[in-house]
């Protein structure tokens, strides 16, 4: 019953293909001999697929035993696994291609583009490998290697991309010629991202600041992060990330608080007239070194310093050294000193006034009045 209805809808569907090629104009086409045809051929190329599946197996175990014995590590392995896995996924390709009748030219053509693409692959490989070791020995920043990195792979990309083409026949100097004029249109549609690029590139050569240095641009004061083609990435003290572009950063104004290692926190102070400095400084001195994150050594050590005379309290400044790893949590380290400073100063009994004025009132004969009735 259910070979009848197999049978049954296979007639069905050979007559749907015979209306089909009727109505195209392809009546008398052979369907049956088509697809005997197709699935021979997709049968050819499952066992092409899988033939060099088993050779690709068998090379790799036999690549990974040799290089093992050899005492290489994981890195050169896995670029040679990726050469091999290449090279067999090229002939596999061109396996096919012949087996569905392509022109002898297009193997050809393909054979050479493939191993050209390789050729450029391993040649970005070895470049690439050697310029970062080269610029790490110079101990150059990370955002500068990146960049000389990124160049030379475009510069890889785009000449290799030439070279595969002009294996396939194409016109290599009008392709020049013409992606010239493109980027011209583009560079004029482009300008401010352009620019950007440029000042980006002057900021990595420059250096005014690194990733990982903490600085104030346009206003904005936080952790570099990242230092892109197109913009520079600001992490604040609230952890919000943010995005300036790199034209405003090479036209304003940027302070650096990281790049001379250590900085200062100044803490301003008032302490009442009848008060002593002296006594003063000797109350709050230890708890500015006994904080942890407080440098105290001979050439940075805290200090205490009367700064003015002002109209209701004498202004002190207490000063400290912290680290440049610590600026980021240097208004942390600026509430927690102070109010440390506070709680030391009400235990030793010294009064920090606030703001006040005193009023002296001389032969004020139209108050009399009412002086005499607050007298009484």
């Amino acid at each position: 019953m259910e070979d009848s209805g197999i049978a049954l809808l296979w007639r069905q569907f050979y007559q749907s293909l015979q209306d089909t090629g009727d109505a195209l104009g392809l009546s008398g086409f052979n369907w049956q001999e088509l697809a005997v045809v197709v699935l021979g051929q997709l049968l050819v190329t499952v066992m092409i697929v899988l033939l060099f599946g088993v050779l690709y197996w068998l090379l790799a175990g036999l690549l990974k035993l040799v290089l093992g014995r050899r005492g290489y590590g994981g890195g050169p392995y896995r670029s040679a696994r990726t050469v091999l896995r290449y090279l067999l996924g090229l002939a596999t390709l061109i396996a096919i291609l012949a087996q569905y009748g392509a022109e002898e030219g297009v193997l050809k053509g393909s054979a050479r583009a493939g191993l050209m693409a390789l050729a450029f692959y391993v040649l970005w490989l070895l470049l690439s490998r050697g310029l970062i070791a080269r610029l790490s020995r110079h101990h150059l920043d990370s955002s500068l290697v990146q960049l000389c990195k990124n160049t030379l792979s475009v510069s890889i990309v785009a000449l290799g991309a030439i070279t595969v083409l002009a294996q396939f026949g194409f016109d290599v100097l009008s392709i020049i010629a013409g992606l010239g004029i493109v980027g011209i249109a583009v560079g004029f549609a482009a300008q401010s991202t352009l620019s950007n690029f440029i000042a980006g590139i002057t900021l990595l050569i420059e250096r005014p600041f690194r990733i990982g240095d903490w600085v104030r641009i346009h206003g904005e004061e936080g952790k570099v992060i990242r230092i892109a083609f197109r913009t520079t990435w600001l992490r604040t003290r609230d952890n919000v990330f943010t995005m300036i572009p790199n034209d405003s950063v090479a036209t304003s104004d940027i302070i650096n608080f990281s790049a001379e290692g250590p900085t200062r926190i100044r803490i301003p102070l008032g302490i009442a007239y009848k008060e002593s400095v002296a006594h003063a400084r000797q109350v709050i001195m230890p708890l500015l070194t006994a904080h942890p994150k407080v440098i105290n050594d001979e050439r940075m050590q805290p200090r205490i310093q009367l700064r003015e005379l002002a109209d209701s309290s004498l202004n002190l400044s207490a000063q400290v050294w912290v680290r440049a790893e610590d600026v980021e949590v240097k208004g942390r380290i600026s509430c927690e000193l102070l109010e440390t400073i506070k709680q030391g100063l009400d235990e030793a009994g010294i009064e920090m006034p606030f703001p006040h004025l005193q009023l002296f009132i001389d032969e004020a004969k139209g108050l009399e009045p009412w002086l005499g009735r607050q007298n009484q």
